[in-house]
């Protein structure tokens, strides 16, 4: 046989067969007097073994070590690590498969609704209403949720879980509708300092930890404008984000915040 009649025999491209013998899955064959390789029924067979094997979906290496083995050990074991890994990437299609039946099923679908499920659970469980500062609130958690990693995100939504009580949700809120009234706000403004005081006494010892943690391993020039007066108030890269979005009274209440925290410890 040609090489052109050993392709359309096994299914494969004369290309394919020159390939295997580039990387020596198939043995080359003998060749006649004009230089023409002449390709006999084992060859076909090899060929055959090796398309086989690649439809299982083994990597060209593990098909050449499978088929190093006369006694088919080796094959064994690759197929084995074959079929695990086949079992692990069709758990993980059936983990996608029904996070999209949860999206298909929402009424109310928008593009933050592909955050992940436990993300998804605490922003419905959050204050929002028609709030400016609460949606700039849920814009970062979502935009945290797709750059985090998932084990710091766990421990972040562990941080928030008890502002989606009934309570907090509710003070929530209140709060979030005057920080809404301090848009146009003078830093000035006397409402500045009850607020801070206010939100500064809603955030749950845990998180208000955990944010000054934050804010202490980030470079000083990450500061909220005017916090240079307080010593490693630090800064962090959501908080330069946010207040991009913010008026310069609303900055003040949450550098304020800041110092309260850090005072409480």
């Amino acid at each position: 046989m040609r090489i052109s009649e050993l392709a359309a025999l096994v299914g494969v491209s004369t290309r394919t067969v020159r390939h295997y013998h580039h990387l020596k899955l198939l043995p080359e064959p003998e060749r006649l007097a004009n230089g023409y390789r002449e390709y006999r029924l084992r060859d076909a067979v090899a060929l055959a073994r090796v398309r086989r094997l690649a439809e299982l979906g083994l990597s060209l290496d593990e098909t050449r070590d499978a088929l190093a083995d006369d006694q088919g050990r080796e094959l064994r074991e690759v197929l084995l690590e074959l079929d695990a890994d086949l079992a692990r990437q069709q758990e993980k299609i059936g983990v996608r498969r029904n996070r999209l039946a949860a999206l298909l099923a929402e009424t109310d679908l928008h593009p933050d609704s592909t955050v992940s499920p436990e993300m998804a659970a605490m922003l419905r469980d959050l204050p929002a209403g028609s709030s400016k500062s609460a949606e700039i609130d849920r814009e970062l958690l979502a935009l945290m949720d797709t750059v985090a990693d998932p084990a710091d995100r766990a421990e972040f939504i562990d941080l928030f879980r008890p502002l989606t009580e009934p309570e907090a949700v509710a003070r929530g809120h209140a709060l979030y509708a005057r920080l809404d009234e301090l848009a146009d706000a003078d830093p000035g403004d006397p409402r500045v300092t009850t607020l801070a005081v206010d939100l500064a006494a809603y955030l749950p010892d845990e998180m208000a930890t955990a944010m000054v943690a934050n804010l202490d391993s980030a470079p000083d020039h990450m500061c909220p404008p005017g916090a240079d007066s307080v010593e490693n108030t630090g800064g962090g890269q959501w908080l330069k984000t946010m207040y991009a979005e913010v008026s310069a009274a609303q900055i003040e209440v949450f550098r304020r915040v800041m110092i309260m925290l850090k005072e409480r410890g």
